[in-house]
């Protein structure tokens, strides 16, 4: 008997014998209590931090020493809350050199005790590259908040094969720079797939070549691998991403896709909302598709899962990571944080509320603005919905969120022959209302006045404000320039230089004054719509 014939035999035991300590994790998960895992946390944190020289700069070690209530109190008065500009001016550039061998960046013990040895890039679309640090003690986190979501998945479909196959993990670029020595930055989904543990090999595709390729080319090779029969059983990715991946199998297998992959069984989504791509994905498995799960990842942290047969994510305050939360409304106008933001913990959340999410991190983020948004749903599960970025719709003072941005563009794609497979929409400041920049499917309805009205009449139903600023006056009606679904996608990488991967299209322009939606407009063609 073969080797290979003594493992197939043998893994319906091996399958049964994971399965069930899947189960056990699963178990301990649901068991696990939000509170005082925030509060052990939250001790350990000022604990490790407190020999740093942020931990010196504010008392940290006196903090560790004090019960929980106590300790947060003081921690609350005395560490302002901060952006990535504040923690680079105050704590990172320190690190960073300019030698003749090339730019360096070294971290030990600034704000987290020891070497940082990676960096999170992240490229921001209006300023320089921000270097997110990622520990040791980060790295272990999300890897147990990874298997809790697997063991939770595998405990709900004790039928999955997951096992018997591979997950494929739409990765962005996947090469780290040097930055001196040994530290490493790049993509987080880069660094988290090179230092995978090797007993996941098996279990992980693309391989190193194909996921090193350019992102067209990666694009081909593995939709080629999903057809190929190699066992693909999941797809983690971005939801646009994962739909062009999808779309090529169709192409090149010239059947339905249900039928050329059958065996595809779990899709991981993160990063933006599923909502605007629910029909496209429904379109590609008109009977029974594979199972959606949506987690919340960053650079800075592990934020929030979901598990089989609830309908939305958890947080997931157990990963290293402490949480406070300070009401939406209370930004400022650019989506800000004032450093003396009264931020509340998740003990004193209210469900139904909007909230920008506050960090503290085993990374050695202190009281950190990541620039995302929740709205809590439940507080037992602490169900939670992501509400985009702090950057909302609101140059007009209309406050419009980026969920009600992809909430307006799911209904719109609800109505008889609307195709919008991606979009951009930003504020034409000249003329005070939206512009709206939408990717159209081949045969999609490409007409302007009715895209406006269908995208118009979703945004007052659901945002007051901009119902009452409409009826005023003080908003202009939506233009509209609707743009072929390539075209897109070309301008990221022709203008932008971004594509693929974890590269995202912002739905809501970030840019003050719309900079970015213009320029795109332009790209496709919209000077005949009166773009300038």
């Amino acid at each position: 008997m073969t080797v290979a014939s003594l493992r197939h035999a043998a893994f319906p035991l091996l399958d049964r014998a994971l399965k069930g300590g899947a189960s056990l994790v699963a178990g301990r998960f649901a068991a696990r209590e939000p509170l005082s895992a925030q509060r052990a946390i939250f001790l350990e944190l000022l604990s490790r931090g407190s020999a740093t020289r942020f931990g010196r700069d504010h008392g940290l070690a006196e903090l560790a020493a004090l019960p929980f209530e106590q300790a947060y109190l003081r921690y609350r008065s005395r560490v302002p809350v901060r952006s990535y500009a504040d923690f680079w001016r105050e704590y990172f550039s320190g690190g960073c050199l300019e030698s003749e061998h090339g730019r360096s960046l070294l971290l030990e013990d600034v704000t987290w005790p020891g070497r940082i040895p990676f960096f999170c890039e992240t490229s921001g679309t209006t300023a320089p590259s921000k270097f997110i640090p990622f520990s040791a003690a980060m790295f272990a986190a999300n890897r147990r908040a990874a298997l809790d979501l697997v063991c939770c998945y595998l405990s709900a479909r004790r039928d999955s094969r997951l096992l018997q196959g591979k997950l494929l993990y739409m990765a962005g670029n996947t090469q780290l720079s040097d930055l001196g020595q040994g530290v490493k930055s790049g993509d987080m989904s880069a660094i988290t797939l090179r230092h995978r543990p090797r007993y996941l090999d098996p279990f992980i595709a693309p391989d190193a070549a194909t996921a090193a390729l350019p992102w067209e080319q990666k694009l081909e090779a593995m939709a080629r691998l999903l057809l190929s029969g190699a066992g693909v059983r999941g797809i983690s990715g971005v939801p646009p991403w994962i739909l062009l991946l999808l779309k090529r199998c169709s192409i090149q297998g010239g059947k339905p896709l249900a039928q050329l992959v059958p065996g595809l069984e779990l899709i991981i989504h993160g990063g933006t909302s599923l909502a605007p791509y629910k029909n496209e994905f429904a379109a590609l498995f008109p009977d029974r598709g594979p199972q959606f799960l949506e987690l919340l990842p960053s650079s800075e942290a592990f934020m929030a899962f979901q598990t089989p047969g609830e309908e939305r994510m958890r947080l997931a305050p157990y990963y290293g990571v402490f949480f406070e939360f300070l009401p939406a409304e209370e930004l400022d106008e650019r989506g800000g944080a004032a450093s003396d933001a009264r931020c509340l913990p998740l003990a004193e959340i209210e469900v139904g509320r909007r909230y920008a999410v506050i960090l503290t991190t085993c990374a050695g983020l202190w009281r950190y603005h990541i620039g995302d948004t929740i709205r809590f749903h439940a507080r037992e599960p602490l169900f939670i919905e992501f509400t985009g970025r702090d950057k909302f719709l609101d140059r007009f003072e209309e406050k419009v969120t980026q969920g009600e941005v992809e909430e307006a563009v799911a209904r719109a794609n609800r109505l008889p022959g609307v195709d919008i497979r991606e979009f951009m929409v930003g504020p034409a400041i000249a003329e005070r209302r939206h512009l709206w920049v939408l990717a159209m499917g081949a045969g999609g309805e490409k007409d302007p006045a009715r895209l406006g009205a269908a995208l118009d009449g979703a945004l007052r139903a659901m945002n007051a404000d901009y119902g009452t600023f409409r009826a005023q006056g003080r908003i202009g009606a939506p233009l509209v320039v609707p743009v072929g679904e390539e075209e897109i996608y070309r301008w990221s990488k022709e203008v932008r230089g971004k594509l693929g991967g974890q590269s995202k299209i912002p739905h809501v322009d970030p840019t003050l004054e719309g900079e970015l939606v213009q320029s795109l407009a332009r790209f496709a063609g919209g000077s005949e719509a009166g773009i300038s």
